[in-house]
Parts: C-alpha cells; structure tokens; sequence
C-alpha cells in the first residue's frame, strides 16, 4: 500500500495537507453522523457508517468476488445516508472520509448507483461497464480526497428506465437536481467531520458521468472549483435517440442492407489501413479520423469476391449513413456520427450494431423516459421524435448551456476529454459543444484556453481502454480508469505527476494557475499489472494535434510534439 506520507509529497506541491481535528474508529458511527444532519435541518437519514481501517477494504454492494470492489485502503469512514427529495422521490449520497485527509473534495459521478469504486476503486471490463455504467468513488480516497458520490434516486442503470414511469420528481433528480442536493450536504458533513470546509472541491465522471459534471457546471456554478468531463452524454434529447438510430440503420436483423458482425473487423483493419499515418508514423492509431479521405468503396463487392469478405451495395449505404451525421428535416443537424476506427467499438456494450445486443435495449429512452410508452418501435423513430424530446427535454437533463460564464467568472476550470474510437458517445458531441460554448464565451473577450480545455484521445475507445489490434496510449488516470488495473490502483502507477495524471493536472490548474497543454497517456504491455510501458505519447488539447518528429523512438512521449491542426 502507498503510505500517506508518499500521498502527502505528491500533492506538496499543490497545495499543504490540510490538518484535521483528532478523530477515532469510534467517531465512525450512525448517530453521530445523523447528529450533524439534525442539527443543519436536512431532511435525511443516515443508514451506515463504516469504518475502513488502514489497508483495509469496502463493500457496500456486497459483491462475492474481492475483485469487484476496493481493497488496501486508507484508514477511513464510509457513510450512506438516504435523502428526502421532492414528491415521492428520494436518492442515496455516499462520503468517504480518510483520516488523514488532503483537504479536498473529490466527487465521482454516480453510475448504476453510487459510486463507491472511483470513491476508492474496483476493477470492470469495457464491455461491463457499458453495461452497467458504475463508476470510481474509491480511486479518489488513495490520494487523500474526502469522496462522495450518488445513486441520483434509482438503482440500476439509467437504460433500465422502467425506474422513471410516472416518477416524474425522480427524472428530475436524476437530471440534475439530485448531484447539486449530494454536493450541498457532502461539503456540510466535510465541516462537522473535519472541523474545516474543504479548500478545493473537484468533480469527475465520463459519459453520463460527465454529463452530470456539466450539467452541475452550468447550473450550479459555485458547486466545483475543476471539473473533468470524459465523452460526456450531455445532449441527452439527441444522444439517446441517436443510440437508435444508428441501431436502426441495421434494422430489421438480416435484411439485404445489414452489416454483418463478422464484416466489422474487415471494415475496421480498411480504415487503420487508409487512415494511418497522418500523424507521421504508421502505428495503426489513427490521429486524425476528420481528415481521412476514406474510400469504402475499397470494401464493395465484385465478380471475384468471396461471399462475406465484402459490402455490398445495400450495406455500404448503412455504412455511409454511419459514418455521417444525422441530418434530418430542413437540414437540420441533429447528432454527430461514428468516427473511423470505432468499429472495434461496434458490439460492445448498449451501441447494438450486432446481434449480441439487441434493439430493445435502445427504447429506455422514448418509451419510458418520453412517455411513448411500449407500442413505441423502431419504425416510429422520427424527426418528429427529436423535436418531442427538445420540447420535454424530461427532468432538464440535457446540458447544452453553451455561456458558461458564470463558471468562469468564479474561476472554475473545467478539462474535457473524448475517446476518438468512441462508438457510443460519438467524439462529435465534444467538440459541437466546445465550439458552441466559444462562439457564446469569445464575444465577452473570454479566451477557452484561460478555463476550458477539450483534449481528443487517438484510439481510445468509450472513456477507456483501446482496441487489442490497436494499443493506443488511452490511460490517464481518468474516471473508470483505474479500475481495469487492479482493486488497489490509483493515479498513474510509475508516473504519478500532473503530467500523467489528469486529477493532478486539475488540481495544479486550479491552486497553481499551470494549465495542461497536453496530458502524457500510456498504454503498458498488460494493463491488468500496469508494470511496464508499451507506448507514452502526448494528448494534445484541441484544436492541437500530436505528430511524430520522424526520427526518434516513436514509443517514447518524448519524440512527438503538439500542432494546431488549423
């Protein structure tokens, strides 16, 4: 276990360890914590609170497995509390409080329920966490963070949305009024705990994670003092209904224009194939998918090609449609497409592109989110459909406030980031925002760059892992990320600086005024053990673009630099 004096040193210098009021294992306990409640009028519930001792381990969730929830923690206090909401509806908020504490707040956005593993740290494959979407509360007490996370009002994943019929008060919990509740009451039991508000407050989370982040980012601007956003979902009117669509496209299974599965790695070796090489070096990463002049054509059927090794000309209009944005009525953009080299993406998780997901998994959001109710299909989906959801836009979930300039005018910072081989939340979505957000912040005379930074990650697939044929650097100690390594890592094992960690590049933006210009990623040769690098290279923040200097060992961060792709 890294000692927290070895903790204490990595975050010297940002910031001094904050000193804290003499605590015991018997100050971890119901009534006191419902003490603190009480006394501040909230209308809350304590239901646990469990002390963790040094190297000990949390699980809440009650998991049978130890490598599915967090081990060799800090000495700390685990408490869940049930919170009273509007209406019918209620929601749970988790803290994490360590003993010996860093004087920050680190909030990790709720998944499948509360966060507990980036609270301290578990590990889950892509394709899993697609699934269930549970993020890390746990990864963020290692560094001495007090943590807290959420269930925003159900349990279970958002695609499972049976848990919002006719529970309108709870839609709205889940939208954003439920994760600004957690914030208020996790700062006042930070204070009673501690004797001492926290000095920074930071939040983390990746696709709707991240959407939580912004959303809270745009309303409640004074909650956070840094955010990070990873391929957040934050056009929820648009984004779901864009996940049925692109399912659509393939729709009904077995017709003459489906794309089979077995044709997805075909498709995407053709893209590595034309695409490579932009940045300089031919590695099978491609660096830049908006500027490849891709031919599909190279993939069309003829007299001698050999059944199933081709597209035909039916299937190579569903692949243009993928490959192209959602216009529809009056031209109208509605949602951004699949980038080249997603395609590895293509079957994972709720994307439903083939057979091992399936269609239904798609109609959480109109049926049940909308109100469409069951007699909804695909046959129905519209413009019609979009224009519905914007009208409703149901618990003002979606984040498109584009004048964050409240959030800047308070100093906040905010670092977003996007997987280029992302399937799900399509790399579009980031950078339409970005845009958006300069084109309503530049005429105040606010330069991006002072609060706002959007960083593109070549081959990173949906907020971690790349591609086996492709072994991009994707990790950078984003939120989820920890968890593919082992139930004790936290930061970047081997590189634990602000120039290989995004939390610590945060945290030197915000109290030291030193903005990333690029974060260093890594890919190690088993990422299950993190102990020896296959790849390091530099994610430049957009619109910059890392290239390879042609010379130097081309596995080393150190040979290439960041250009402006403009």
């Amino acid at each position: 276990m890294v000692s927290f004096q070895k903790i204490a040193v990595l975050l010297v210098s940002l910031g001094c360890i904050a000193a804290t009021k003499h605590l015991s294992s018997d100050d971890c306990n119901v009534k006191r914590f419902q003490s603190f409640i009480n006394t501040n009028g909230t209308d809350a519930t304590v239901q646990s609170a469990t002390y963790v001792p040094a190297n000990g381990y949390l699980n809440p969730m009650n998991y049978s497995s130890s490598t599915e929830f967090p081990t060799n923690l800090p000495e700390s206090c685990a408490v869940q509390i049930s919170v009273a909401s509007e209406g019918n509806s209620s929601y749970l908020v988790g803290i994490i409080l360590p003993y010996e504490w860093n004087g920050r707040l680190l909030s990790a956005a709720a998944g499948g329920g509360i966060n507990w593993v980036d609270m301290v740290r578990g590990p889950q494959t892509l394709s899993v966490r697609l699934l269930t979407e549970v993020p890390h509360q746990g990864t963020g007490t290692h560094y001495g963070f007090a943590t807290l996370s959420s269930n925003l009002g159900h349990v279970g994943i958002d695609t499972a949305g049976t848990w919002a019929i006719n529970r309108p008060e709870s839609v709205i919990d889940w939208g954003y009024r439920a994760w600004h509740g957690t914030t208020v009451l996790g700062k006042l039991l930070i204070n009673e705990w501690y004797g001492t508000p926290s000095k920074y407050n930071y939040f983390y989370g990746c696709s709707t994670g991240g959407r939580q982040g912004m959303k809270n980012l745009q309303t409640y601007p004074d909650d956070y003092d840094g955010i990070i956003a990873g391929a957040p979902a934050w056009w929820t009117t648009h984004q779901q209904l864009w996940n049925l669509k692109q399912t659509v496209y393939q729709a009904p299974a077995d017709s003459a224009h489906t794309i089979p599965e077995k044709m997805f790695d075909l498709i995407a070796a053709e893209a590595i194939k034309q695409c490579d090489g932009q940045d300089g070096l031919v590695d099978s990463i491609i660096s830049d998918p908006q500027g490849c002049n891709f031919d599909p054509n190279t993939l069309a059927c003829n007299a001698t090609s050999i059944t199933g090794e081709c597209l035909t000309s039916p299937q190579l209009s569903t692949l243009f449609k993928l490959y192209n944005d959602w216009v529809d009525v009056n031209q109208t953009y509605v949602y951004g497409h699949m980038w080249l080299g997603s395609e590895a993406s293509w079957l994972l998780g709720n994307i439903g592109l083939g057979r091992n997901t399936t269609i239904e998994q798609q109609y959480w959001y109109p049926r049940d989110i909308l109100g469409l109710g069951e007699d909804f299909t695909w046959e129905d989906l519209s413009y019609k459909t979009v224009e519905l959801a914007d009208r409703l836009n149901p618990g003002n979930a979606t984040a498109d406030k584009f004048d964050i300039s409240d959030f800047y005018n308070r100093g906040g910072k905010f670092l977003h980031y996007h997987g280029m081989s992302d399937a799900y939340v399509s790399p579009d979505a980031s950078i339409y925002y970005y845009n958006q957000a300069s084109s309503a912040m530049k005429p105040q005379g606010v330069d991006m760059d002072d609060f706002y930074r959007l960083f593109l990650v070549p081959g990173m697939e949906h907020c971690l892992s790349t591609p086996d044929e492709v072994n991009a650097p994707w990790y950078f100690a984003g939120p989820d990320q920890a968890a593919t390594i082992n139930t004790g890592t936290y930061s970047t094992p081997g590189y634990r600086d602000a120039h290989h960690d995004i939390v610590l590049a945060m945290m030197a933006w915000v109290e030291n005024g030193t903005a990333p210009n690029d974060i260093i990623a890594t890919k190690w040769k088993n990422d299950t053990s993190a102990s020896e690098v296959l790849r390091q290279r530099p994610i430049c923040h957009y619109p910059y673009q890392a290239k390879h200097n042609g010379k130097d060992e081309p596995n080393d961060a150190a040979s290439w630099s960041c250009e402006t792709l403009f």
